[in-house]
């Protein structure tokens, strides 16, 4: 019988990044070369900013539907504001997933060179908290997503600041999910089979039971973390930069045993961008005899990010 990934993949503390920055290097990039998945304690996002930021997610998921369609843009693809139950589909899926959410970007300055493609953020009426909250969620993500790259910045023999340029003004996305109560003959699952885009993803609330990752093995493995522990997994971005040496794991959210089926579920994760115009060019330190170069054609992080959304149903062709 398989391990619990609870006790396989190992609760790492990001205090020990800033007393020990090469041990914290190894133990994070071990962990992602194993599993694609670390667990991450003392992640440095205040308990009382997540906490608020609960409270407002459930308050605008529980507005009247026609309200929050309101703040739907079909042809901004989802990348602000939000998007309806039943629109976001997993690459190869034949079933829709179970879900709702609602997209915060990165704010930028007037007349800033990615205006064109990084849409200013859509801010619901109500609730009348939910502006400032995300904003500085926003930022403490960001805050730590720079921790974190710089530790896999450091495993793979970069200097500790290789990522700063590539994600200053980045194409970042905080994401609030909502998972509602599912009936018994529900078709389809909370979230299909599938990777993530970008360059790695940050998520809170896994706690809630569902959250699954595929094992090299083939099985399907659930993770739960430590309670207010975050998740991180490698993106796709991660892994074509590095040639595979770190792997982006197919994971999922299955539907919750018949006991909590009535209950929603919610998590945020933050998916970590490079800006639109980071050239996505195999890391040479990556390409050896054993492992050559899978992509020795370059893309930008913008034209990669398009053809993916177009796949997963958000942008049409």
């Amino acid at each position: 019988m398989l391990d619990s990934p609870a006790a396989q993949v190992p609760a790492l503390s990001l205090n020990d990044e800033a007393a020990d920055p090469a041990g914290f290097a190894a133990a994070l990039g071990g962990s992602f070369e194993r599993f694609g998945f670390a667990v991450v304690a003392d992640h440095g996002i205040p308990d009382d900013l997540i906490a608020r930021a609960w409270a407002e997610t459930k308050l605008l998921f529980d507005l009247p539907d026609e309200e929050k369609r309101s703040y739907y843009t079909p042809a901004g693809g989802g990348q602000r504001g939000y998007t309806p139950f039943k629109t976001e589909i997993a690459k190869g899926a034949s079933a829709v997933d179970l879900k709702e959410f609602w997209h915060v970007g990165r704010a930028l300055p007037a007349g800033h060179k990615n205006a064109n493609v990084m849409p200013p953020n859509i801010w619901p009426a109500r609730p009348e908290g939910f502006r400032p909250v995300f904003e500085e969620l926003f930022a403490a993500f960001d805050t730590a997503g720079d921790r974190l790259l710089s530790a896999i910045a450091r495993h793979l023999g970069l200097d500790a600041h290789w990522f700063d340029p590539a994600v200053k003004d980045g194409n970042s996305i905080l994401r609030l999910l909502h998972y509602p109560p599912i009936p018994a003959d529900a078709e389809g699952v909370r979230a299909g089979a599938h990777e993530d885009i970008n360059l790695i993803t940050l998520l809170l609330g896994a706690e809630e039971a569902g959250l699954e990752l595929l094992g090299s093995d083939g099985q399907w493995l659930a993770i739960k973390p430590p309670e207010g522990a975050m998740v991180v997994n490698v993106g796709d971005m991660l892994q074509r930069l590095t040639n595979h040496v770190l792997p982006s794991t197919t994971h999922r959210v299955v539907n919750p045993p018949p006991e909590r089926r009535g209950h929603s579920r919610y998590s945020m994760p933050f998916f970590l961008h490079p800006a639109p115009d980071f050239l996505i060019e195999t890391l040479p330190q990556t390409i050896t005899a054993e492992n050559p170069n899978r992509y020795p054609a370059p893309i930008t992080a913008h034209d990669y990010l398009h053809e993916r959304l177009v796949e997963i149903g958000l942008v049409k062709k």
